[in-house]
């Protein structure tokens, strides 16, 4: 059965005694509300994780909101799935939509940082959904089509059934605009689909779709 996971993802926001603060206000709450198999997911700046991945214990899991496809080099700011896994992080962000849109991620590199955080014991929350262009004119469906193609579908079987893919309709992040429970499920049935059609049943019944 698959997991019940809520991530938060709280973006390039707060100093390091904010962050710290707002965490640990996050544990207590939800060592008071978590119920069976739910988990709790807070992806924070660089600056946060090793610190966060302390006083989140098991309660709250820790993740990274980018990676670096490779594990060292010459490449200046970045940070590497190893150095993430170090720190006692467990998960990290791929494919966010602002690293697409303000960075040109494009798919081909995705699918090199999954590879990347699998290869360093990381669970990659692969982010996919189409912009408000794409959504009116009814292109949706090829989009995440090809994201999960080109990203996600060129793993094995085995690494596929490790990650979790977040569903972002992008035309719903500060537009004011918002995305009903009937299109998410639309989108999330689709999803599934396809993964089946790529994967087989079992495991697309056993992937979590945030």
């Amino acid at each position: 059965m698959r997991k019940k996971i809520v991530a938060g993802n709280w973006k390039m926001n707060m100093d390091y005694a904010e962050g710290v603060s707002l965490f640990s206000e996050i544990v207590n709450m939800v060592r008071d509300e978590k119920k069976g198999d739910q988990q709790a997911i807070i992806c924070a700046p660089f600056i946060h994780l090793n610190s966060l991945a302390k006083l989140g214990g098991t309660t709250v899991h820790i993740g990274a909101q980018n990676c670096h496809q490779n594990e060292s080099g010459a490449y200046t700011g970045e940070i590497s799935a190893k150095m993430i896994k170090s720190v006692g992080c467990s998960y990290v962000i791929i494919g966010h939509s602002e690293r697409r849109q303000y960075f040109a991620e494009n798919d081909a590199l995705l699918a090199e940082k999954t590879k990347a955080a699998l290869a360093n014991g990381l669970t990659p929350i692969f982010c996919i959904g189409e912009t408000l262009d794409e959504r009116n004119n009814g292109d949706y469906f090829n989009v995440i089509k090809s994201q999960l193609t080109n990203g996600i579908f060129g793993l094995s079987a085995e690494d596929f059934a490790k990650i979790i893919i977040a569903y972002e309709p992008v035309w719903a992040i500060g537009t004011g605009l918002t995305a009903s429970s009937n299109q998410a499920q639309e989108v999330h049935a689709f999803i599934r689909a396809e993964v089946a059609n790529q994967f087989g049943s079992e495991i697309a019944e056993g992937v979590s779709i945030l």
